[in-house]
């Protein structure tokens, strides 16, 4: 449709090449960035798809004010509230695009990411999922730190994937979407579950996602709830694993990303699959202990004043 706008093609009903999901609760804060950044995108044949889980707070009527405003977006408001990952699901149920990704109502788009990583995957026809690095930024928008992402042969390690990324519509049928039950590490989940499926990732060495972490990301009741349910979901995987310098690898990884829960077992098994691994970690361990330490300390005084 040469010299057709991505909007005038929107109003024809013209399948877009990407869909976009937007989930958000009560997220009128940084909404208004977020949404400004999807629709500065270079590339502009995309359909956004906003689902509403049932916001108290402003969200409503700012979703409503930039869906007037263009025709490329959607609002879906949920019947109930049911959490980030039923909330993907629906978003993803009604995207029409060849390709997907999604993003947050606290995080930013630079205007070249859909354009770069869709030109990654283009150079990468046997691609199915284009991940990218991503900066951090503080609630201010500053930015704090540069996350590279790496291989998925290292996804036991870490969810090395990230948070910037456009996949194959043909991933999300065959994994049959996000798990429901995974609320808080539904992401990490899926891209197991694609390497597992034998789907094939490629890295774009670009930046062009901005990550926000701020007070409101996490409750410490949450953060503990997110722990468990990532041991519970990484454990199998790394046990399973042949005796290697990797295991022991996850199995370090497994014990010190929780400061809530001890698990000298696993630094046991990590001396027996590779005590080099475990003693060129031992700073990494150290950092875990007085954190973990730390934790338990103001557990205790909260208990005592309580």
């Amino acid at each position: 449709m040469t010299g057709v706008s991505p909007v005038d093609s929107a109003q024809a009903g013209v399948l877009p090449t990407i869909s976009i999901v937007l989930p958000v609760y009560n997220g009128a804060r940084f909404l208004r960035p977020a949404l400004d950044s999807v629709f500065a995108q270079t590339f502009g044949d995309f359909e956004l798809i906003a689902v509403d889980d049932c916001s108290t707070d402003a969200t409503p009527s700012i979703l409503a004010e930039y869906a007037a405003r263009d025709p490329r977006m959607r609002v879906i408001t949920n019947p109930a509230n049911c959490k980030l990952p039923a909330s993907l699901n629906t978003g993803f149920a009604q995207a029409r695009g060849q390709w997907l990704t999604w993003t947050s109502d606290d995080n930013l788009l630079l205007p070249e990411m859909l354009a770069q990583l869709l030109d990654a995957a283009s150079g990468n026809p046997q691609a199915d999922i284009i991940h990218a690095d991503y900066r951090v930024i503080d609630e201010n928008g500053d930015e704090r730190a540069r996350v590279t992402t790496g291989p998925d042969h290292d996804l036991v390690i870490d969810n090395t994937i990230g948070c910037c990324f456009l996949y194959r519509r043909e991933v999300d049928t065959a994994l049959g979407g996000y798990d429901e039950g995974l609320f808080g590490v539904e992401d990490y989940d899926f891209w197991l579950r694609a390497r597992d499926h034998g789907f094939s990732f490629r890295r774009l060495a670009s930046a062009p996602y901005l990550y926000r972490r701020h007070d409101g990301s996490l409750t410490d009741t949450r953060a503990r709830r997110i722990h468990a349910l990532l041991h519970e979901r990484l454990a199998g995987v790394v046990s399973s694993l042949p005796r290697s310098r990797q295991r022991a690898r996850a199995r370090i990884r497994l014990v010190t990303r929780n400061p809530y829960t001890f698990r000298p077992h696993l630094l046991f098994a990590a001396c027996i699959d590779s005590p080099a691994m475990v003693a060129g970690q031992w700073r990494t361990i150290l950092r875990w202990l007085r954190t973990s330490l730390g934790v338990r300390a103001r557990g205790l005084l909260g208990q005592r004043a309580a």
